[in-house]
Formats: C-alpha cells, sequence, structure tokens
C-alpha cells in the first residue's frame, strides 16, 4: 500500500448510517435488538431441528444451514457497526476491511445459493414426489449444501483479491456502515473501471443466475400446483412454498437492487444495505416458525422439555 509519494492507507473511516448522535444512538438500539433476535431466533431454530426427529428430512435440514447463514451474514457487518455508533474512533484496519469484504461475500454468496437449492428442493418434492426420496438422499443433500458453501467461497475471493490490487491514498472515508467492494473501488488513487466491471460481472452472475433458477423452479412449481384438483391439496402445496419465496424476494429484492446497476451511487443504498445484511436474517426466523406448524409444535415440545428438566433439577 505504499506509493511514489510515500503516502499509505493503513485503515479507513467507516461513515455508518447518520453522523447524527441522536440518530447513532437509535441506529444502535434498534440495531442491537435486531441483532439478538437474529442470533437467538436462528440458533432456536437449529436447535429445534437438531433435537426433534420428526424434523429430519431434506427441507428442514436446509432451514438449519439456512440459519447458521443468517447468524454468519449478521455477526460479519452487525458488531462492528455497533462499536462504531457508540465509539468515538470509526475507522477500521485495511486488512480487517478486506477480510470483511471476503467473508460477508462468502457467506453472502453461499445464501444466494442455498436459496436456489431450497428452491429446487420444493420442485422436486411437489413436482416429482414419487422420486422425491431418491433424488434428496442423505449424500446428495450434503454434497449440495457444500456445494454452495464453497460456490460462496469462490465468490469471496473474487470480491475481495481485485480490492487489495487497488492503489489507496486517500481520502480514506468509506460510504457505508461495513467494508463493501464497490464503496471501497471509489475510494481507489488510479481506475476502477476494470474493477468495476469484474465486480458487476462476479455480483451479477451469482445474483440474477441464482434468482432466474429460482423464478423457474416457482413456475414449474406453480403449474403443477395449479394442476392438482382438490383445493386443500393446492392450498398445502402454496403454503409449503409460501415462506420460501416471502425470503426470496426480502432477499433478492435489496441485493438485485445494490449489484446490478453501473456503479452509481444513491443516499437510499446504505438503507436498503441494512434489509440483506440484518432486516432479512432477523425476519427468515419469523418467517419460517409462523407459517410451519411442525416447527411451532416442535419448539412447544423443546420448551416442554427445558421446564421437565428444570424440575428435575
Amino acid at each position: 500500500m505504499e506509493f511514489k509519494n510515500g503516502t499509505r492507507v493503513t485503515e479507513f473511516i467507516l461513515v455508518g448510517l447518520s453522523s447524527d448522535p441522536d440518530l447513532q444512538i437509535v441506529y444502535f438500539v434498534l440495531l442491537l435488538m435486531m441483532y439478538l433476535l437474529t442470533i437467538s431466533g436462528n440458533l432456536l431454530i437449529v436447535v429445534t431441528i437438531y433435537v426433534d426427529s420428526q424434523l429430519h428430512s431434506p427441507m428442514y435440514y436446509f432451514l438449519c444451514n439456512l440459519s447458521v447463514l443468517d447468524v454468519g451474514v449478521s455477526s460479519v457487518v452487525v458488531p462492528k457497526s455497533l462499536v462504531n455508533f457508540v465509539s468515538q474512533s470509526k475507522t477500521i484496519a485495511f486488512n480487517d476491511c478486506i477480510a470483511q469484504v471476503f467473508f460477508f461475500h462468502f457467506l453472502e454468496g453461499a445464501e444466494c445459493l442455498h436459496l436456489v437449492l431450497m428452491a429446487y428442493d420444493r420442485y422436486v418434492a411437489i413436482c416429482h414426489p414419487l422420486h422425491y426420496t431418491t433424488i434428496m438422499n442423505s449424500r446428495a443433500c450434503l454434497l449440495l449444501v457444500v456445494s454452495t458453501w464453497v460456490g460462496g467461497f469462490i465468490h469471496g475471493f473474487g470480491q475481495s483479491i481485485p480490492a487489495t490490487q487497488l492503489p489507496f491514498c486517500g481520502p480514506n472515508e468509506i460510504n457505508q456502515f461495513f467494508c463493501d467492494a464497490r464503496p471501497l473501488s471509489v475510494l481507489a488513487c488510479s481506475s476502477t473501471f476494470i474493477s468495476e466491471i469484474t465486480d458487476m460481472i462476479n455480483s451479477g452472475i451469482l445474483t440474477l443466475g441464482s434468482f432466474v433458477v429460482v423464478f423457474i423452479s416457482y413456475a414449474y412449481i406453480i403449474s403443477t400446483v395449479l394442476k392438482i384438483r382438490s383445493t386443500e391439496g393446492r392450498q398445502k402445496a402454496f403454503s409449503t412454498c409460501a415462506s420460501h419465496l416471502m425470503v426470496v424476494a426480502l432477499f433478492f429484492g435489496p441485493l438485485v437492487f445494490i449489484y446490478m446497476r453501473p456503479p452509481v451511487t444513491f443516499k437510499c443504498d446504505k438503507l436498503v444495505s441494512v434489509f440483506y445484511t440484518t432486516v432479512t436474517p432477523w425476519l427468515n426466523p419469523f418467517i419460517y416458525t409462523l407459517r410451519n406448524e411442525k416447527v411451532k409444535k416442535a419448539m412447544k415440545k423443546l420448551g416442554g422439555r427445558k421446564v421437565f428438566f428444570q424440575e428435575m433439577h
């Protein structure tokens, strides 16, 4: 990071969501509450699925993995943001910034692919129910989940490595509340055309490609469901997909807005970023549990076990 004029950038300043001290306190409280609920809600889902043998099926296995990814995404972004809200120093070291870019895109990319996997699972369950147990066997499920993590890992490197090659010689204020490749590239001292094109292609292929596959899967699902003669059967089929569709809309909508456009900055970018880094991981446990009777019953049973063990002691 050294240049001909001797200057060197060793840290960046995260501007955050607002420079107003009163608003910073409000944002701190809101993000802290959402983060705590994100951690507790998603961990509750993981524990419930692990404990209840009736939930040991591919759909709930994938839901468990989604909860782990949600906890990871929030934990990469939110804790540092919370510290900055209440701290005079809002700096982040260069290496820490690059690490945040990598881990954020690693986990976010894995989640993109995982939502595709969940859509494929629903497609097989509804469109090919007789072959479901054969296609979605334990080995296939494990390989599919591992592939989403590997894909996310590759995506993370694809976003972070180009950022390390950019020359930074000031200014060093990142107009965002976390380190991301696009606002970081704006600070580079040389042309960032190639970096920006690479970023847009990398994120674009993953985001748009994932969204298109999910859309095609649900087009087949809806077509199959509409052919079901009984109203009860159609309602049951749609109910199993409604939660996933809500998550897909909340997740891909902001991502498409941020990453599927030329490198132009809008005032609402930071607010939109809050959705896919904080709001969606917070809402996912509520969306899946409120609409899923099996998960709700399993959680009640888990609560009953806790009371039983407390009485035993």
